[in-house]
């Protein structure tokens, strides 16, 4: 592949979704080599681990399904994750965050994906709670997801300020 392609635009970011597909996939492994299923280890006054999994989408949405659901998020995951690269491929260099934010997307995307083909399911683990009211278990790759999606906004409302400050500065 050319080499410009990879300095010149957002796929200079693609050691990042390396980066945490990686973590992403060891922390798993270590979970299901190192906890029984649905084993609970508690860390702080609002934080355990535990060992699930979620056969649906965010917040087990679909979970309860009779499978074919599996393949349908795995192909959603997959398309994104083509649509992912596209975007990084088209992304200026001088545009870090949202370069950034298709990363750590796309390692979530993948990370979640893997583990859909592999399982049929997603392996989560980290569960956040106050008093009796827990959040539903996550994983890495969601943690990847959500701080990419929130880098996307930032990035949106960024560009928003910086497009009305250039017609300002223009006497428009």
């Amino acid at each position: 592949m050319n080499r410009e392609l990879f300095t010149n635009t957002g796929l200079r970011w693609l050691w990042l979704a390396v980066v945490f597909f990686i973590l992403d996939q060891v922390t798993k492994q270590a979970v299901v080599a190192l906890m029984d299923y649905r084993e609970v280890i508690p860390v702080m006054p609002f934080f355990n681990l535990t060992h699930v999994y979620n056969p649906g989408a965010a917040f087990s949405f679909l979970a309860d399904q009779g499978g074919w659901q599996r393949w349908f998020f795995t192909a959603i995951a997959a398309g994104v994750s083509v649509a992912l690269v596209v975007w990084l491929a088209k992304t200026p260099k001088k545009d870090t965050l949202i370069s950034i934010s298709f990363a750590l997307i796309l390692s979530g995307a993948m990370g979640n994906l893997i583990d859909r083909m592999m399982y049929g399911y997603v392996i989560d683990f980290l569960d956040f709670y106050v008093g009796n009211k827990h959040w539903p278990a996550f994983n890495v790759a969601d943690s990847a997801i959500f701080i990419g999606a929130a880098l996307m906004i930032i990035d949106a409302f960024k560009n928003d300020k910086n497009k009305e400050s250039e017609k300002t500065g223009s006497g428009e």
